[in-house]
Parts: structure tokens; sequence; C-alpha cells
């Protein structure tokens, strides 16, 4: 009988599962958008509800589809960061999925300034509003009688893999990896467990979180109610880490980035961990009880700028139409685009940073900052592997470097060449785009046997390779401009 593995992978704006055969081949699939809430400007929320019901019709129509084949295993991989708290007792939201991408806690942060450093080394991450542990503590001290019930032990709190994994389990398995732990400002990577004096800080009781195992950890079957037959869920991985996994990020010479809702590039530095001024240092996964790091640049607005300039600007009809006015001229005729729609994360971290077009003539039309907005997601990408190379000093020559790319926006060939053209770099797209999936598919499939090591190696192909085309002088007096244009945009609020 054929087998099959399944990718449940738990998206910013919609959910997919993916069903993978022996030889790695997509057998079937299903996609399912949930909506955004914004209640306030920089504001972001999701409905738990919306996010569990696109996440379960997309896995039922993916076994629907896969007809007879026996499901060897899900692996779940997640937008991260993202908050929910849940009452133990009703498995009900207590409040909305305070989404990454949310900066209302901004204010809490520079409240625990003098915690910055601790934090960093504890953690690897910034006291930034992106991480979880302000989130967790802006529903702890506002939604009405959750901190007395939370210190009762009857709150749950989880990540969107934490949440999902709830839901589907028979047992109601409250447990997440270490990849998104990492993720909380509430585990230290160093001895790779909840840190006390961090609990104390952000004022969160260790009794609401969830048990953290090795990312490839059999964590428990599904519910029959859900699959019909249980299934084992196998692996979880934060959505960047599956995708760094996928692509061989554990080879020598490869930074991979990820064009999503936001852009995720990321660089991993085996069993030791980098602490860098600008970037996060983070866990790209642990193995049998074995930690891998990686460093990461995390861009809060990447592809998003496209949804923006369609929806809220009405400048094109769909995403293609980008590359196509992009390509139709010579140059951006000195206009740039600043893409703080929620402040700007790597390497600025300023939540007070906003959006702005600068360099507008009389001769400006709609192309040149519908070309800007895509040069936008090239540049921040180039601040980020400059930081790499900053902080790898010595361990790092980027000549022997290349940089492998997936997401939507990888699509856009205009993008891909002018992103190769301002770093200097050879850009690789692989054949498949869905490397997110791809990744905690591996994780899942290898951990059971369904697939080798070898022959998961083997499924990633390169569909196309881009080379730079521009000179230096060309290439330094654009990115300069850029700079200039950031400095600018910086805070703004």
């Amino acid at each position: 009988m054929e087998k099959a593995v399944i990718a449940l992978d738990l998206g910013t704006t919609g959910n997919k599962a993916i069903a993978f055969n022996e030889k790695g081949e997509i057998v079937c699939s299903s996609y399912k958008v949930f909506s955004q809430i914004y209640p306030k400007p920089a504001w972001v929320e999701q409905n738990p509800y919306d996010i569990l019901n696109a996440a379960v019709k997309a896995l039922k129509e993916t076994i629907e589809k896969s007809g007879s084949r026996v499901i060897t295993s899900i692996g779940i991989t997640n937008q991260r960061e993202t908050a929910i708290l849940w009452n133990k007792k009703t498995g009900k939201p207590v409040y909305n999925a305070i989404v990454w991408q949310c900066r209302r806690t901004a204010k809490d942060c520079e409240d625990l300034s003098e915690y910055r450093k601790t934090v960093k080394e504890k953690t690897g991450l910034f006291l930034d509003p992106y991480f979880s542990a302000t989130k967790i503590k802006w529903i702890l001290d506002n939604v009405g009688g959750v901190k007395s019930i939370a210190e009762k032990g009857e709150i749950a709190f989880g990540t969107v893999d934490s949440w999902i994994l709830w839901n589907l389990t028979d047992d109601r398995v409250h447990a997440t990896d270490d990849s998104n732990a990492s993720r909380t400002l509430l585990y230290n990577i160093n001895t790779l467990k909840y840190d006390e004096e961090l609990l104390k800080i952000f004022g969160v009781p260790e009794c609401i979180l969830p048990e953290v195992f090795d990312s490839n950890h059999i964590f428990g079957r599904t519910d029959k109610a859900v699959t019909s037959k249980p299934i084992p869920v196998v692996g979880i991985l934060g959505d960047q880490q599956a995708s760094l996994f996928a692509h061989g990020g554990f080879e020598k010479g490869i930074i991979k980035n990820t064009y999503g809702t936001g852009l995720f590039a990321m660089i991993e530095t085996g069993h030791k961990i980098y602490n860098a001024d600008k970037l996060v240092a983070t866990v790209a996964r642990k193995f049998d009880g074995l930690p891998y790091y990686a460093l990461e640049g995390s861009i809060f607005t990447g592809g998003d700028i496209i949804r923006f300039i369609k929806e809220n600007l009405n400048f094109i009809n769909s995403a293609q139409e980008s590359s196509d006015a992009a390509k139709k001229l010579n140059s951006n005729g000195g206009v740039y685009f600043v893409p703080a729609l929620s402040g700007l994360g790597a390497p600025f971290w300023d939540p007070d940073a906003r959006g702005l077009i600068i360099g507008l003539t009389g001769a400006a039309t709609k192309g040149h900052i519908i070309r800007a907005s895509l040069e936008s997601l090239a540049y921040q990408t180039k601040d980020v592997i400059a930081e790499f190379e900053n902080t790898l000093k010595g361990r790092l020559d980027l000549s022997e470097y290349r940089l492998r790319v997936d997401g939507k926006a990888t699509e856009n060939d205009f993008l891909m060449q002018f992103q190769s053209d301002i770093l200097n770099m050879r850009v690789e797209k692989t054949v498949f785009t869905e490397m997110t999936a791809l990744g905690i598919a591996g994780l899942s499939a290898v951990t059971t046997g369904f697939w080798t090591e070898e022959s998961f190696r083997g499924i990633k192909k390169i569909e196309k390779i881009y080379n730079p085309e521009i000179d230096d002088d060309s290439r330094n007096a654009l990115y300069a401009k850029w700079r200039e244009a950031v400095l600018k945009s910086l805070k703004w609020a």
C-alpha cells in the first residue's frame, strides 16, 4: 500500500497541508486562508479559532485527497512568536492571538530596558515586541481575571504550534520544541530551559508554559474525531528553522532567505552560539538532545509590501504585474520605499520607525514606486547579510557563500535578479518553493524512517540561478542612498 507524510504548515495568513510520497513528490495539498485583525495602528491579531479551523480543514482535505495512502506521520511547522492563551479546562482562548508583527508592547519593552543585556545574553533575542513574552504579559495584565486563573495553573500559553497540537491530539498535549521555545524571551538557549529570572522579569507563571521536547520528538497522535484514524504527530519546527533545514543549512556556504510576509535570512552556526549586537541568535533545531544554533535577521515587512501596493494603493492587480512594471524602467529614478509598516526589525530594531517613500520628483511614476517597493526587499536582505559578515568576521567569506531562496516572492524575476545584483552574490531558487513544508516533512519522515537522510537531501533541486550583473560603483551608490532613506524613517512615531 502506498504511503505519504503530511506537512502541516501554519502560516501568518493561511494554513496549508501538503502530502508527500516516498519519492518526495507532492501528492496533494490544501490551503485555507484566515483573516487578520487590526484593532489599532501597528496592532495585529488573529482569531485562534480561525487559525484552528483553517488548519483542520486543510488537514482533512489533504487526507481525503490522498485516497487510500497510509499517512505515516504529520509534522508541524508554524508562524513563530505569535502568542495564544487558553483555558485548560474549557479549551477556549481568553483573547485573540497576538501576532508576531504586533507592536502594542513597545512601551512594555521600554519599561524593562534595564534588562536588555540580560535578555540578550540568555535568549539570544532582543527585548522587542516581536517576541512572545511581552505579548503574554499584555494579556495577563489587560484581560480581566486571566492573571489570577493563570497563577492557579488553569491557563495554557502556546505559540501556534502548541495551540494546534493541543487541539489535534487525543490527550490534549501541551508541548513545543526548542526552536519555538527559543523565540519566547523566556527560554535560555545556553541551558536549554525556561529561565527563572526571565519568568520573573516578565511576570509569567511557569505553569502556563508548554513542555519543551526535541524537534524530532514524537509528540502524540491525532484524535480520531479530527482525522478518522489516529496519526502520529512527529516533529515540530518554527517555520524559518524548517526552511533552513530544507535548504541544507547544515552544509557549508549556505545562507537562506525566505520571502514571505516578512523576510527571514538565516545562517547555521553549528553547536556554537554567536551572540550578535544586531542579530538574533536562535536554536535552529534540537535532534536527540543535541542543539544546533543559527544567526537570524528577521525583517517585519517583506512580501507583505506587494500586498500593500496591491490592496492599499491599488497600484497593481496581481503580484506578477509588479515584476513587469519594474522591468519596464531603466532605474528606480531615485525613488526609495522604506516599508516600515510595523516598525523595523533587523538590523535596526526600531518599533517606532514608520514607512517612507522618498526621492519623488515630477518625473516619478507609479512604476517607480512599485519598483522601489520590490527593491526594498533586496536592500533589507543586504542589511542583514552585512551583519552576518560583521558578526562572523574571520569565519565567513561571503565570496564562498550563496543565497538559497524560497517563498512566494521568489517567483518575481526582477526581484531575484536585483537581489543578486545588490548582494554581489549568487542566488539559487529551488524548484520547490514550499521549502518550509519540505523541511518539516523531511524531519518527520526521516524520524519515522519513511525517508532516508540521503533521499531527503536529494529532493531539493535548483530551478534557476541568478548571478550579479551590475558593477560595484552602481551597487554601492544604490545601497548608500537606501541607507540614507532608512535613517530618515527611524524613531518617527
